[in-house]
């Protein structure tokens, strides 16, 4: 699960104020909540009383605007440091819980769990953040499938036409370039499809939207980022697909769209990126249950490039080994 990585394990957009959330990371539970000042905490979900799940009770607002969690059994209130007050007592315990680390970066929640940092946290998306709207996150869910596997899918160039042929229709991948920058690259490549019929888009305006060849330019960040920006007659997007370790065969993915109007009317259809976004993870999550995982590859395709690029990250991380894949 590559400790020492850093995951993105919200968008501030995603916790709804007051209320807990259980989030995992490296096989451990933890509850997160926002206050009504828009601090981020995260305290080990179990209750250190009888271990009930503090993501099951509720947030209490204090005098500070502070807020702290409430056990659901015997509503014992730890605020963000992991302090309680015992019943009887009016002095606050020395922290029963200890706070998970986090490193927030804008409206960006990231967390290097319990372990000390081995590589950097991408900049990129407070770049896009300055430069992009905000539309939405989509397609939060976890994954029973370890962390190589899903990051082996979301850089295998060849499954778009096979696992996402419902909605795309994609004929053949035409590849273009890999830059490789060590944990950061770029993979460029292009998919023509087969159109819709006009009176196919008339029964589901939503298809009008679909180019006839899709314009792949992926930006990838090793292991938690992949970034797919597109750019439409009516504007950019930057569709960013998280990956988080939640134990050795879960795996988290959701995605965070931001958008560049060209025209008034791209902000019209942010839902409809979303939808489609959402149908891409639904089918990916589909045939990753669908793999028998230890069956040995005795075929390789064209443009493996991208799975050969996280095999030699995984394999040699933190370090960044031998060869270039530009090359």
């Amino acid at each position: 699960m590559l400790p020492g990585a850093p995951w993105l394990l919200a968008h501030k957009s995603m916790l709804t104020v007051n209320q807990p959330r259980k989030i995992s990371l490296y096989g451990a539970d933890y509850v997160m909540w926002k206050d009504t000042v828009g601090e981020i905490h995260a305290l080990p979900n179990a209750c250190p009383h009888l271990g009930a799940m503090l993501s099951e009770g509720w947030c209490e607002a204090q005098s500070d605007r502070t807020s702290a969690i409430v056990c659901p059994f015997h509503a014992l209130k730890f605020d963000g440091s992991g302090c309680t007050v015992l019943p009887g007592s009016s002095k606050k315990t020395l922290p029963q819980l200890k706070p998970l680390e986090l490193k927030i970066q804008g409206d960006f929640v990231w967390s290097y769990g319990e372990y000390e940092p081995k590589i950097s946290i991408p900049t990129v998306l407070n770049k896009i953040a300055n430069t992009y709207y905000f539309v939405g996150h989509t397609a939060d869910r976890s994954i029973e499938t370890d962390l190589l596997t899903m990051l082996l899918n979301m850089h295998d160039y060849n499954h778009q036409n096979g696992t996402h042929r419902d909605l795309f229709r994609i004929t053949e991948v035409e590849f273009h370039q890999f830059i490789d920058n060590g944990h950061h690259s770029h993979a460029f490549y292009d998919m023509p499809t087969t159109p819709y019929s006009l009176v196919e888009k008339l029964r589901k305006p939503d298809l009008f939207l679909l180019p006839n060849t899709i314009k792949a330019h992926l930006e990838n960040h090793f292991p938690s980022l992949v970034i797919f920006h597109g750019e439409m007659p009516l504007g950019k997007a930057a569709q960013c697909h998280i990956f988080v370790p939640e134990t050795e065969n879960r795996t988290r993915t959701y995605i965070l769209l931001f958008g560049q109007a060209k025209h008034p009317a791209f902000k019209v259809f942010g839902n409809t990126y979303l939808k489609f976004g959402k149908v891409i993870v639904d089918q990916d999550t589909d045939i990753l249950g669908k793999i028998y995982p230890d069956t040995p590859q005795k075929i390789k395709l064209n443009n493996e490039i991208g799975m050969d690029w996280v095999r030699r990250n995984f394999e040699s991380f933190p370090n960044v080994v031998s060869p270039n894949l530009s090359k």
